[in-house]
């Protein structure tokens, strides 16, 4: 696993190395916008998971960057607040980002 200093050092370095694309989290996949594409779970694959904190290490100020590639061979990055929990996301959503539940 690498070291980043920060979260922008992380996506700019990821960048360089083709992970170009942005996803979103849905309820049961990750969308691309650019691409206006959804990818289900057994569509992808978390190669990396880099967790970030603030300045001040409080909850609000953590985030969570999955590093991604798809089975099509698209490459991307889904950034998350750590603090953010998502109910409406599916079982499966939920074990390939290995996201604890409260």
């Amino acid at each position: 696993m690498r070291n980043f200093e920060n979260l922008v050092e992380a996506i700019n370095a990821l960048k360089k190395e083709g992970y170009t694309y942005d996803f979103n989290l849905l309820n049961d996949c990750i969308h691309c916008q650019e691409l206006d594409k959804g990818f289900r779970p057994e569509t992808f694959e978390v190669e990396e998971v880099l967790h970030f904190e603030g300045a001040d290490s409080s909850p609000e100020t953590r985030s969570i960057l999955y590093v991604i590639s798809t089975s099509a061979g698209e490459k991307g990055m889904l950034l998350e607040a750590d603090s953010i929990y998502n109910s409406d996301l599916s079982e499966e959503l939920i074990q390939k980002l290995k996201i604890q539940r409260p």
